[in-house]
C-alpha cells in the first residue's frame, strides 16, 4: 500500500492492510481555512459583545470549532492532511497557530503517543497497588477538568527556550519523557521558528482586531475544558495493547462530522496512515462500539486498578519511533 507523504506512524502495519485511499486534499484544504477564518471571526466577535454571557456563548462555539481544528492538526501529524509533504506541513503549521502549538512539536509528540499507547507512560486511567493514589486521582481529574491544554503551550515555550530543563524533568518514558525528554528528533530550530510565528500571529490579531485579552482568555478556557476532557476518551479503560488499546465509539452524526470521525480511535490506531474520511468504512460492522457519552461519564468515576500487564516490550521495541 502506498502511504501518503509524511512520517510513518507506529502501529501502521498492525491489522489488515487498508486499501490505497487518496487523501481528500481539496476538502481538507477548505476545512483548514474555513476553521481558521471562523475562529478569527469568533475571537473578533467576542471582543465586541457587551455581556459576559455572550462571551461565554461565543466561547462554547469557539471550543467546538477548535475541536475540528485539532482534528485537522492531528491529520497533519500523520501526513494525512495533504498528499504532498510541503502542503501537509504548511497546513499543519496553520492549524497549529490556533491551538496554539508549533506543528513540528506536536508531530513528534503524537508519534510518541502511538509508540507508547497503553504503556506505563500513558497509564492515566489505571493504577498499580504501589502508586500514590492521590497523585493518580489529581492527575486524572486535572485532565478531565481542562488542565491538560495549558501545559502544552507552556511546555513548548520551556522546550524552545531551555530544552535541557524538560530533559531533566522527564528523563524516562514512564514519566512522560517521550513527550519532551526524548524529543531530540524534532528540529529545535523549526520549533523555535514556528513558536515565533505563533507569537507574531497573535500579536497581529490583537493589534488589527483590537482583541480584549480577558475575552480571548475566556474563549480559550472554554476550548481548554472541551478539548482536555475528551483527550483520553478513546483510550480510557481499553485493553493494554499498543494498537488495539483504543475504542471505536458511537456518536451522533453532527459530532462525528465535527470531530472528523475522531470517535473511531481504534480504527485510527489500526490504520494511522489512512485519512479520517475513510475510518468508518474500515471499522468492522459487528465490532463492539460503546456510546460516546457513556464512555465520557465512565471517566468521571476515576482511575481503576490495573489488571493487565504492560504491552510486550518487544512490541514496543519493534514500533518505529
Amino acid at each position: 500500500m502506498q502511504v501518503p507523504a509524511g512520517n510513518p506512524s507506529p502501529g501502521a502495519s498492525a491489522g489488515a492492510a487498508a486499501p490505497d485511499l487518496p487523501v481528500p486534499d481539496r476538502l481538507n484544504f477548505a476545512l483548514v481555512w474555513l476553521v481558521f477564518f471562523g475562529a478569527i471571526t469568533l475571537l473578533w466577535l467576542a471582543s465586541r459583545v457587551t455581556t459576559w454571557g455572550a462571551v461565554l456563548a461565543i466561547g462554547i462555539a469557539f471550543s467546538y470549532l477548535l475541536l475540528t481544528n485539532y482534528a485537522l492538526l492531528h491529520e497533519a501529524t500523520h501526513g494525512n492532511l495533504q498528499s504532498g509533504a510541503r502542503g501537509n506541513y504548511w497546513l499543519g503549521v496553520i492549524a497549529g497557530l490556533l491551538f496554539p502549538i508549533p506543528f513540528s512539536m506536536v508531530r513528534h509528540t503524537h508519534q510518541g503517543h502511538h509508540a507508547h499507547n497503553r504503556t506505563d507512560a500513558e497509564l492515566f486511567d489505571l493504577y498499580y497497588p504501589g502508586d500514590n493514589r492521590f497523585l493518580k486521582y489529581a492527575r486524572w481529574y486535572g485532565i478531565l477538568c481542562g488542565l491538560f491544554w495549558p501545559l502544552i503551550p507552556l511546555g513548548t515555550v520551556v522546550y524552545a527556550l531551555a530544552p535541557r530543563v524538560l530533559t531533566a524533568l522527564f528523563p524516562h518514558p514512564a514519566a512522560g519523557g517521550y513527550l519532551f525528554g526524548t524529543n531530540r528528533t524534532a528540529t529545535l530550530g523549526a520549533v523555535r521558528l514556528e513558536l515565533l510565528l505563533i507569537v507574531a500571529f497573535f500579536g497581529t490579531l490583537f493589534w488589527l482586531l483590537d482583541l480584549h485579552w480577558q475575552n480571548t482568555l475566556i474563549l480559550y478556557a472554554c476550548f481548554s475544558f472541551n478539548w482536555s476532557t475528551r483527550q483520553y476518551i478513546g483510550h480510557a479503560f481499553s485493553k493494554r495493547d499498543l494498537v488495539e488499546g483504543a475504542w471505536n465509539l458511537q456518536h451522533n452524526r453532527f459530532m462525528s462530522a465535527l470531530l472528523l470521525h475522531g470517535e473511531y480511535d481504534l480504527s485510527h490506531h489500526r490504520h494511522p496512515e489512512v485519512s479520517w474520511i475513510y475510518l468508518p468504512r474500515l471499522t468492522p460492522p459487528g465490532e463492539d462500539r460503546p456510546g460516546y457519552l457513556q464512555q465520557y461519564w465512565r471517566q468521571w468515576l476515576g482511575p481503576r486498578p490495573a489488571t493487565e500487564p504492560e504491552p510486550d516490550a518487544r512490541q514496543l521495541a519493534a514500533a518505529p519511533q
